[in-house]
């Protein structure tokens, strides 16, 4: 009996969403839809719609606005298939709306662990097969796991590895079982496979960063590439013997999403450094393929080329973005080429088969590491073209000439290290572009001319070493406390104060704020940015929430993790922004951009400041720009849209000059990059507004705009 109410209700779910089903544009048009992340497999950010143009942008208002009742942070860029749009919340929760009124389809969550992670978005897969059964799906990572769930009802699909659902950890062997593995980014589809970005540990308990490849309609895995070399693998000289066995390193996994010729069958997949981040004594040589663009064939997982971008990376200088597939004139000659932005402001742009720079690029000397144990790749490599889009060096004459601090902060730059590729120290290394980019996840926008729009950040970071300390020297340190200093400290400090600037916040009175049961999950799984800690024991998590929450009894106890971590002589000092006590950059603006960037010639056509600070422009302070973070949306009536800075704005610019023509202040910050989309007639601009980053207010919408 059970079983056949459970039938009549999934009956009456479904007939429900069916009666609500908005009217369809034509699904193979792709002009109408936003059917894959960033806008479609070359990540390129472009729409050729063309309703919402220069002449009626007044007659923009306020189309729809869902609120998801789930606040905080929310990156994602919404897909919309068949006028359905499909997206998720703060916290992870997957939602369909009709896309014309934004009322609300169906939703999906789970109860799980691993549900407080921020995600950039849904893949959808439907056969081309007409007479296939099985049904369209969105794919998509929650905690841990990658689940299926039917488009057009929400519940999970059952016949999708176990219940609907398959492990991340999959295929990366059996010393993942217990460490940090989620996905940020949504998957990219090939045939019947989808293959999964993963974000890991950036410490020495990450797992290995190996791409995967699952079966769509089953969850089996089909190839896995490994990013560290096994052994008689193409790279693995340029690693320790042994490191695939993840004994001491990890990661060099892709987390920033990839991007895809269909019609070649070549996938395109950057990656990040190796863990731990700041120090690589104990992985020596130049670590292919962390940090390199890897052409793989799309159907086995096999190399065709590779380019890397930072040898031995010991800066956190991971590829922050999927590339953009693009088509440049040369010498009269259309080339099929990949763009790739990086952290520290450059663009490199290879042919897109052969992986053939298409501008010369110099190996060009840097420092050498003063930290005995540490041995840095004497070269890097430096593109003459295009120009940077951040600035490269801080000398003297870049302290911030409005801030009441200019003699502090001077003198911090006077005796800070400083430079390209400069190595972390004892001493404070001036960290520019800072850990954030130059480019950040959002990405960049082309348009079929080959002309790249990237917004940037302008902000330097402060950063610097420290010996790890012996067993010995914290042995009068509680469980509690040893635990937090080895997980906790490099970012919520000391004085568990936290860095709110940065991002971190204060764990002072955190039992007035939470009960111990959601800060355990928090620990374990990770809540937006920050990654969890799975290898600790229950033993040992409850001796560090103790800690937290002030009650911590000590008592002696010779019980370890689960898995040792092992021992790095160094460790960071944590992620501290060069600002002034009121929080402004320590540098001269501008301290955002957004650059137009011609990909035929390597010439920039223009930049602007892009966001500003409203009380200082109330004082006649001339724009400055801001940190931002989301990408742009550019379309063919000559329009770039964008929101992603801290003032909370969303503006749209001429794409020509970079002049602002629209602006409108969102209900909260939209961290995230906007979708466009034509339905009924209808051009539509949609973009999430949860805020939070930045010391922002905290928000819980989708709002979309239309005329």
């Amino acid at each position: 009996m059970q079983k056949i109410y459970l039938s009549l209700a999934f009956l009456a779910t479904a007939l429900l969403t069916a009666a609500y089903l908005p009217e369809q544009d034509n699904p193979s048009n792709e002009n109408t839809g936003w059917t894959e992340y960033l806008g479609g497999p070359e990540r390129n950010h472009y729409s050729s719609l063309t309703q919402i143009n220069k002449s009626n942008l007044n007659q923009l208002k306020v189309a729809w606005e869902y609120h998801t009742l789930d606040s905080g942070q929310v990156q994602c860029n919404p897909i919309i298939v068949n006028g359905i749009l499909y997206a998720v919340t703060a916290t992870n929760k997957l939602f369909a709306l009709d896309a014309a009124t934004g009322k609300e389809l169906w939703t999906f969550t789970n109860s799980g662990s691993g549900a407080l992670n921020t995600n950039r978005g849904v893949t959808y897969w439907e056969s081309k097969d007409k007479n296939d059964t099985d049904v369209p799906r969105i794919i998509f990572a929650l905690g841990s796991f990658l689940y299926a769930v039917d488009a057009k009802t929400g519940e999970k699909i059952n016949t999708f590895g176990d219940n609907g659902k398959v492990s991340l950890k999959e295929g990366l062997g059996s010393t993942a079982v217990n460490k940090f593995v989620i996905s940020n980014t949504p998957g990219t589809l090939y045939e019947d496979n989808i293959i999964m970005p993963l974000r890991l540990s950036e410490g020495a308990d990450a797992a290995l960063g190996n791409v995967q490849a699952f079966n769509v309609r089953t969850g089996k895995l089909s190839w896995v590439f490994h990013t560290i070399p096994h052994p008689n693998e193409f790279g693995y000289n340029t690693w320790p013997k042994n490191t695939y066995k993840n004994t001491e390193v990890g990661g060099a996994n892709n987390w920033s999403g990839m991007a895809i010729d269909r019609k070649r069958g070549i996938l395109f997949v950057p990656t990040g450094s190796a863990a731990s981040d700041f120090y690589g004594g104990n992985r020596k040589g130049q670590n292919l393929f962390a940090n390199c663009l890897i052409a793989l064939d799309a159907k086995t997982g096999k190399r065709l080329w590779h380019f890397q971008f930072v040898h031995h990376d010991i800066w956190d200088k991971d590829l922050p973005a999927p590339p953009n597939l693009v088509t440049i004139k040369r010498n009269g000659k259309s080339i099929d080429a990949v763009a790739q932005v990086t952290k520290s402001g450059h663009v490199f742009v290879f042919d897109r088969v052969t992986g053939k720079s298409l501008f010369p690029i110099k190996e060009t000397p840097f420092q050498k590491s003063n930290i005995p144990e540490e041995s840095t790749w004497p070269t890097q490599p430096i593109p003459s073209l295009p120009a940077p889009f951040a600035r490269q060096t801080i000398t003297e004459a870049d302290v911030n000439p409005y801030s009441d601090e200019k003699e502090t902060l001077l003198k911090t730059i006077k005796t800070a290290q400083k430079g390209v590729f400069q190595p972390l120290g004892l001493k404070e290394t001036l960290v520019y572009p800072g850990a954030d980019g130059g480019a950040e996840w959002g990405g960049a926008a082309v348009d079929p001319d080959g002309i790249m729009y990237v917004n940037a950040n302008e902000m330097a970071w402060l950063f610097s070493l420290k010996p790890t300390p012996k067993a010995d020297e914290l042995a009068h340190l509680s469980k509690g406390q040893k635990l937090y200093a080895s997980t906790c400290l490099v970012c919520h400090g000391k004085d568990l104060k936290g860095n709110p600037s940065s991002g971190y916040p204060s764990l002072v009175n955190i039992s007035e704020k939470k009960d111990r049961e959601y800060v355990s999950k928090i620990v374990t799984s990770g809540k937006g940015m920050m990654p969890g800690f799975g290898h600790l024991s229950n033993t040992d998590r409850q001796a560090l929430v103790a800690f937290l929450f002030g009650d911590e009894k000590v008592e002696a106890s010779t019980e370890s993790t689960k898995e040792k971590t092992p021992f790095i002589p160094y460790q960071f000092n944590g992620y501290h922004k060069f600002i002034d006590a009121k929080g402004y950059p320590g540098i001269r603006p501008p301290w955002g951009t957004l650059t137009a960037i011609d990909l035929n010639t390597g010439k920039h056509l223009w930049q602007k400041p892009f966001g500003e600070y409203p009380e200082l422009k109330a004082k006649g302070i001339p724009t400055t720009g801001s940190e931002n973070y989301g990408g742009p949306v550019v379309t063919a009536s000559g329009l770039l849209f964008i929101a992603a800075t801290k003032d909370g704005m969303f503006r749209i610019f001429d794409k020509k000059t970079g002049d602002i023509l629209w602006e409108t202040k969102l209900p909260a910050a939209g961290f995230a990059t906007p979708s466009t989309y034509l339905l009924k007639g209808k051009q539509y601009i949609v973009i999430a507004c949860g805020g939070t980053k930045l010391g922002t207010k905290k928000g819980d919408s989708y709002i979309a705009f239309s005329l």
